[in-house]
């Protein structure tokens, strides 16, 4: 029986894409899908990170996992994906902060249309914020993002061996959903028929939110087990919103409040604050769900 809290602490180091944790934790992620009866096909890419972030190479490498139970049909694909990044990132101000900066932003931007001077003292704040966008290696990403990576081995530790279900950890996703955006361009085939649920900060408090990227029956049913509120657009960037146009339906699920955002890319995001509570019940619901069908 798998010990969920010694895999957290392997997966919660810090492991910016192209580091030696970095490796070492997609060699753990393949260690725990071989062991549980799955073959593994290593996606190598290379792409352009986010402009938006400073600092970064021109390009970034990396590799996506992409895993199925062998069928006897290879005609035969699953139905339901279970998604979540495997890399981390740090940066010199949190989640909560770059929020802060992006409304201050657009704040700026409409109040110029009616007072030039408040407008460009919020614009300055705005730029002072955004020039802190810079990506470093400081943060274990415990909340983001092993808290999901672990809630996918607790799901499929609740499904038959049989069931439908196939997992993709994209990578580079904290350097702008390189990865995913990868996976969208040379696998699209893969994922065309199914529903993906990505799953992305698991933290234990605060409600669970289900960001609907391509609506459809998997993943109200999966909004409706966990309690969750559904929206349509949220300020933040995740691989569903890469994946959506490749899929037939496509959820991330997130759990959290103004508290998580705060540590989100700080070295405060560590195994040390966190239970593992949010990501059992997110498993507990994805499972009686994928259980019925």
């Amino acid at each position: 029986m798998t010990d969920y809290a010694v895999l957290f602490r392997e997966l919660a180091i810090p492991r910016l894409a192209g580091t030696p944790n970095h490796q070492r934790v997609r060699e753990i992620l393949k260690r725990e899908l071989m062991a549980r009866g799955f073959s593994v096909e290593e996606h190598a890419f290379s792409g352009r990170p986010a402009r938006a972030l400073l600092g970064v190479p021109k390009r970034v490498a990396g590799t996506n996992l992409i895993a199925q139970r062998p069928s006897g049909r290879p005609s035969v694909r699953p139905s339901v994906w279970l998604v979540a990044h495997y890399d981390s990132k740090g940066q010199p101000i949190s989640m909560a902060v770059r929020l802060v900066g992006f409304f201050a932003l657009l704040l700026g931007l409409f109040t110029l249309f009616v007072a030039m001077l408040p407008a460009i003292a919020i614009l300055a704040v705005a730029f002072v914020i955004v020039s802190q966008n810079r990506v470093t290696d400081n943060s274990p990403g415990a909340v983001d993002n092993a808290t999901a990576l672990v809630a996918i081995f607790m799901t499929i530790d609740q499904l038959s061996s049989g069931a439908p279900v196939g997992v993709v950890f994209p990578d580079a996703e904290e350097f702008g959903l390189v990865g995913a955006r990868s996976l969208a361009a040379d696998r699209s085939s893969r994922f065309a028929d199914a529903a993906l649920i990505n799953l992305d900060s698991l933290d234990d408090t605060g409600r669970v939110t289900a960001f609907v990227h391509r609506p459809g029956k998997t993943g109200d049913a999966v909004a409706d087990a966990l309690t969750a509120r559904q929206w349509r657009w949220l300020p933040v960037i995740v691989d569903g919103m890469a994946l959506a146009r490749v899929s037939r339906e496509c959820v991330t699920i997130l759990k959290g409040n103004w508290r998580t955002m705060r540590i989100i890319h700080r070295p405060a995001d560590s195994v040390a604050r966190v239970r593992l509570d949010g990501a059992a019940s997110v498993a507990a619901g994805l499972a009686r769900v994928l259980r019925a069908g």
